[in-house]
């Protein structure tokens, strides 16, 4: 049972979570980690207006002669950072600078050059473009003193005041907030050896409890006192290795294996209970989403292999099939098998396999697609969703425009309809014996890959499905095959399969290498497992993984992994830029906040029986697994939150009821006694979280203190402000010493519904 003060923290944690990207956070945290320095932006002397210039004077006047003023909209200039050093190749792309206007709305003023400044050392020139944004946000009567900062590898410099088209309004300076100057900051810059030489993952996985509890935020579907220690002995790259090399499923949860069934339920299974031995379970089991939905959550919370899990449901999110529309548990178990082979293997043969999946087939139609009548669901989604997306973009992530300024297509309804003729003929595997080893009589064969109709069909000639006319593909730089041929000896049906199977494989040859392939699968990687706006320098170091691991192989996926995840812009011990991270989606919301408490069954003494998604909070927060609403998943990955220019797909899922439905869920978890009751046949174990070291901290400390602190090292990185745990020990220290458990779980349910924990830093 919630208490009263629980209640009003909601409202206020609510209101948070909606805007927990958005806001202007702390800019003045220390930084745990020597070597990983926050950057500075430089100030006058005795207040933290920036110091900055215009473009035009910069490189012939000295920083420390500059005097106060402001400056036009659409002008360039400079301001001055320092304390931080560039790896080589980094430059204006890994650099950002967030604008907050007096009314609130944030935006970003582009970063066109960086480099060292001819006047100090180890200064930074930052070339900005004042952009015009304003207009859009506030009105023009508001122009004044705004509030600037820097971020750079996920970490924030200190804010200062930058003055647009006057200096002077109603802008409020942030608490604690002190003036940098040039000549006080460059006496405190550290000596040695620069930021990019001491940046070392290894020794960061050993010595920083922050760093290890992000690898596995963003690597597994949650840290846990076991996986947390399992880091710190072996060292991040090597329990990563171990990760990449770990057998899947995990052995105590193979793929469920429940036969194929006809699409018409038999009369037999109808879960009649008073039928002597008719399972009460066939129809759950068979079609419905439950025997996937249970053994994901079980892999999830238990398994041994979480990082191929992981990579896994990220690329369920992309290659988007769903129980909506898919009948039976099976046919989403022979789709998830083929995302996990090829989750750390070549993304070539993820984009074959996937293509010849009946599951995909039936979901997007192309096992119903012929040469008469073409459908071009698959091909065009294949396109936009899948692989290279609907604009052309550079090596960084970032859209090519053309000289009007306008988006540039990869694709145009010619090159679908030239595609949807390639993937036209493809039935489900329906001959007898060696071809389609998995057929069962009175079903459909989700098993086998899809084969060509030429080959299941021996009779009359003009029974093939095959289009066997020229097509069109992408014509890029550096493409080998933009045409096919018309098939010129299809009278046969093996010369017909031959045309077919070689027309499918150039096609794909042709996606796999288009320019846009690697940074569109890239950057939705990194949005899946580590932040939702990366930088372009970011995305750009993946990429070049993606094009080449550094044996002249394109597309591997287990490089380009490690690679996301062993960036500088994911490892550090604390990341203080606001707008780092990414909100937690439902489900990986509940997952890490129940591996964080031992998830047990509901009497403790066995697993959970992973159902707690058929709660009604999955529907109500808009993420059941395996059944997105639609192919676009459960939320697009170019969606930016209201009032901002800053990337969070996640949102797209926040309004004000799913944000309920989340602390609702939480509620459940946390008072719940047990949170998840045994109902045979559906929940056999229930589930419970075990909160007993906390009630034992509890107990040692009467002020709380012991309490709090634990959880703001397990669950928030010993990143909990100062107000955050003043507001939570007000809460816990209301309830009478005596009832440790009250105290334990409500300060367990404030951490959890805070924004700050619902969003993965």
């Amino acid at each position: 049972m919630k208490s009263r003060f629980s209640h009003s923290i909601l409202r206020v944690s609510t209101t948070l979570v909606l805007v927990a990207v958005a806001a202007l956070g702390a800019f003045a945290q220390d930084d745990p980690d020597p070597n990983s320095p926050t950057p500075i932006l430089l100030s006058e002397t005795e207040s933290i207006r920036a110091l900055a210039q215009p473009l035009k004077s910069a490189r012939r006047t000295n920083p420390s002669r500059i005097t106060p003023q402001a400056f036009d909209a659409n002008t360039k200039i400079v301001l001055y950072a320092t304390n931080f050093e560039l790896m080589e190749g980094e430059g204006a792309n890994a650099f950002r600078v967030y604008v907050n206007g007096v009314k609130g709305a944030q935006y970003r003023y582009p970063v066109i050059d960086v480099k060292r400044s001819l006047f100090a050392k180890n200064i930074y020139e930052i070339t900005v473009l004042l952009t015009d944004d304003l207009r859009f946000w506030e009105p023009p009567a508001e122009n004044g003193d705004l509030l600037i900062y820097l971020t750079w590898r996920g970490l924030a410099s200190n804010p200062v005041k930058l003055g647009l088209g006057r200096i002077g309004g109603d802008l409020k300076e942030p608490k604690g907030s002190k003036p940098t100057p040039l000549s006080s900051v460059t006496s405190k810059i550290k000596k040695g050896g620069s930021t990019a030489d001491s940046f070392d993952t290894e020794n960061v996985g050993y010595r920083w409890s922050g760093d290890r509890k992000r690898m596995l935020e963003q690597s597994t579907f949650g840290p846990t006192f076991l996986s947390d220690n399992s880091m710190r002995r072996l060292g991040l790259r090597t329990w990563l290795n171990a990760q990449l090399d770990a057998s899947y499923p995990s052995l105590a949860y193979p793929y469920p294996n429940q036969p194929l069934k006809p699409a018409t339920p038999p009369s037999d299974c109808d879960g009649d209970t008073t039928v002597p031995d008719v399972p009460a379970t066939c129809f759950r089991d068979t079609y419905t989403m439950y025997p996937i939905q249970t053994w994901n959550s079980l892999e999830s919370l238990y398994g041994t292999a979480q990082l191929r899990h992981r990579v896994a449901w990220a690329l369920s999110q992309v290659w988007v099939t769903s129980g909506v529309d898919i009948q039976q548990s099976r046919h989403m178990v022979e789709y998830h098998k083929v995302l996990s082979a090829h989750a750390f293997g070549n993304y070539k043969n993820l984009m074959k396999s996937m293509t010849l999946n009946p599951t995909m087939g039936a979901y997007l139609d192309m096992a119903i697609s012929t040469r008469n009548n073409p459908n071009e669901n698959y091909a065009r989604e294949l396109l936009q969703l899948f692989t290279i997306g609907l604009f052309e973009l550079d090596q960084f992530g970032n859209q090519i425009l053309d000289i009007n300024g306008n988006p540039i297509p990869t694709y145009d309804q010619n090159i679908v309809n030239n595609f949807t003729k390639v993937l036209t003929g493809w039935r489900l595997c329906s001959v007898a014996g060696g071809n389609c080893p998995n057929l069962v009589s009175g079903s459909q064969n989700y098993i086998d890959p899809m084969l060509l109709n030429a080959a299941v069909n021996q009779g009359n000639i003009n029974n093939n499905l095959h289009d066997l006319t020229a097509k069109t593909l992408l014509n890029y730089p550096g493409s080998t095959t933009t045409n096919i041929a018309a098939c010129g000896n299809c009278t046969t049906y093996p010369n017909i399969q031959v045309y077919a199977d070689n027309s499918l494989n150039q096609t794909i040859d042709n996606i796999f290498g288009h320019p846009s392939l690697g940074p569109y699968v890239s950057k939705v990687l990194i949005q899946h497992l580590v932040t939702s706006d990366p930088t372009p320098a970011y995305v750009g170091r993946v990429v070049a993984v993606f094009n080449n691991n550094g044996f002249g192989v394109r597309g591997d996926m287990r490089a380009v992994v490690k690679a996301i995840l062993l960036d500088p812009e994911a490892r550090g011990d604390a990341k203080t830029d606001p707008n780092y991270g990414k909100l937690r989606e439902p489900y990986q919301l509940a997952t890490n906040f129940l591996r964080q408490f031992n998830v047990r069954s509901a009497d403790g003494l066995s697993m959970s029986d992973g159902v707690f998604f058929q709660r009604g909070d999955f529907q109500n927060m808009g993420q059941v697994p395996f059944r997105a609403p639609t192919v676009f998943n459960y939320y697009p990955p170019d969606f930016v939150i209201p009032n901002t220019s800053i990337l969070g797909p996640e949102f797209a899922l926040m309004t004000t009821s799913t944000t309920i439905q989340r602390a609702n869920f939480i509620n459940q978890m946390t008072f719940g006694n047990p949170p998840i009751t045994l109902f045979l046949p559906d929940r056999p174990n229930g589930t419970s979280l075990d909160y007993s070291d906390l009630e034992a901290l509890s107990a040692a400390d009467a002020t709380g203190n012991q309490l709090v602190d634990e959880l703001g090292r397990r669950m928030m990185h010993s990143t909990m402000s100062a107000q955050m745990k003043s507001t939570i020990l007000t809460a816990v220290t209301a309830i009478a010493s005596s009832n440790n458990a009250q105290r334990a779980r409500q300060a367990v349910y404030l951490v959890a519904t805070s924004s700050q924990y619902q969003v993965q830093r």
